[in-house]
């Protein structure tokens, strides 16, 4: 059974526990709602939950120990000596997987699989005719670790269906049996809702606790074959896959914060004084019509931002600014990348501070008005300090997309890493090279791909020390009111 087939079993059992639950509370109970200490509702709510929850707890942690099988009944029939001098197990297991795909597609097409397997360039063919691309030929221990792959799935699957199908019903039986007129339904419903609640919380701090231990893990394998202060400190960055790289992080780290500082120069002032504009000036008609506008910015495609950094931005500031000048001749620039940058971010802080300073209390207007102080004296000394946390927040949310952010340096800065002060010069940011080293078929032994996560863990830090510098700014200076 496909694991779609099963949910959406699992799905009809749930519904039908849920009203047979509540048929047999009010059946309990003759008919007389006043005697269930709980609305029918809930019966039914309980009864679901019990066919639900065991089967989904199953199902999370047999998909997940699944990989590791299947990954291990193939790697003991690949033969050392089938692993090419230039590749490792971990690609040759690429192969293998693409291979078990492949071969399944030709079993769906109707091709004599057992047949197509004893021929080695019969086999090719038929892959490349199903469109599967191999990286290297198939190998009589190949194939049988991709039947082993096949074969494993197969009975992964087969037993997850029969397990979630008999805890689905000794569920339903069990939620069933405990209905009964004093049976306090409702409590347990809310108690299980909130173990439900808990669990969403946790599932999110241990994804982040899981984000930062794979970070750390592969950073620390790093360095234990990578210097930590050529990293830190060299200002070249030159991998080479196959050795003698200089994996220096300054160019890398100066390229990012230069064009986030330019996108948040360009992003901050606009999308504040428009957030002041749309919140303490605009009458409602003008402001139901700009800030759906200013919105749309943040529903572009990034490829999209790149795209126009590329054909119109940059030769225009190249054309008009950097060529007259004779500060530079290229388009691919780091004032290219951070002022259309700036353009994308805008809505970040325009909607996010013009809701917070919505949100301030009329009363502090009135008062500052009645006063005597104008109304742009009232906008600098109440409003604005009162909206200062939510301000903050917008605009460390907006550097934090800023740093973040990949397309559009790609398009608009170009690729060069290097150190320099002018801003109509190509660089390149942390992103940039994280993917430029993770592309492709790449086996994480190597410092040339592992750098990729002591990149990641240093923008990690970087938004961690922007989070830290937000809080200190927020309780420096944040004004409270009773």
């Amino acid at each position: 059974m496909s694991l779609g087939l099963l949910v959406l079993t699992v799905l009809a059992l749930a519904a039908l526990g849920y009203a047979i639950g509540r048929r047999r509370a009010m059946a309990t109970a003759g008919g007389d709602l006043r005697k269930l200490h709980s609305l029918p509702t809930f019966y039914g709510w309980i009864t679901a939950l019990g066919v639900l929850i065991p089967v989904f707890t199953v199902t999370v942690i047999w998909l997940f120990a699944e990989g590791f099988v299947i990954h291990n009944s193939a790697l003991s029939h690949i033969d050392p000596a089938d692993v090419p001098a230039d590749s490792s197990v971990n690609l040759m297991m690429a192969d293998v997987t693409r291979l078990a795909e492949g071969l399944s597609v030709l079993q769906a097409k109707g091709t004599d699989v057992p047949a197509v397997e004893q021929d080695i360039e019969a086999l090719k063919t038929a892959l490349g005719d199903a469109g599967v691309a191999m990286g290297n030929d198939p190998t009589p221990s190949m194939i049988a670790a991709a039947e082993a792959v096949r074969g494993t799935a197969k009975a992964s699957r087969l037993g997850l269906s029969v397990v979630s199908l008999i805890l689905a019903v000794a569920g339903l039986a069990w939620g069933l049996r405990r209905i009964s007129p004093d049976f306090r339904a409702r409590n347990a419903t809310e108690k299980v809702s909130l173990g439900m609640l808990i669990a969403a919380s946790l599932i999110a701090v241990m994804t982040t606790v899981g984000i930062v231990f794979s970070l750390l893990a592969n950073t620390v394998h790093f360095f234990s074959i990578y210097p930590a202060t050529t990293f830190f400190f060299s200002p070249t960055w030159d991998p080479k896959f196959g050795g003698g790289s200089t994996l220096g992080i300054l160019p890398l780290v100066w390229g990012t914060l230069y064009v986030s500082v330019i996108s948040l120069v360009v992003a901050v002032p606009i999308g504040l004084f428009s957030a002041i504009y749309l919140a303490e000036y605009a009458s409602r008609r003008v402001r139901g019509i700009v800030k759906p506008l200013i919105e749309v910015l943040a529903g572009i495609p990034t490829i999209v931002y790149g795209l126009f950094a590329l054909i119109t931005v940059g030769p225009l500031l190249r054309d008009w600014i950097a060529m007259p000048m004779g500060i530079g001749n290229s388009s691919s620039t780091v004032m290219t990348a951070g002022l259309v940058m700036g353009i994308m971010i805008i809505p970040f802080v325009s909607s996010l501070s013009d809701d917070i300073i919505n949100a301030v209390p009329q009363s502090l207007r009135d008062g500052s008005l009645g006063l005597g102080a104008t109304p742009s004296e009232t906008i600098r000394q109440v409003v604005i300090p009162a909206a200062l946390p939510g301000i903050v927040g917008a605009i460390l949310l907006a550097a934090s997309r800023a740093i973040g952010e990949t397309m559009i340096v790609v398009l608009g800065a170009g690729a060069a890493a290097k150190l320099s002060l002018n801003p109509f010069e190509a660089m390149t940011t942390v992103t940039v090279k994280i993917v430029s080293q993770l592309t492709g078929d790449t086996e994480f032994a190597s410092p040339e791909t592992l750098v990729a996560f002591a990149l990641g863990l240093t923008l990690f830090t970087f938004t961690l020390g922007l989070n830290v510098v937000a809080l200190v700014i927020v309780r420096k200076y944040r004004e409270q009111y009773e």
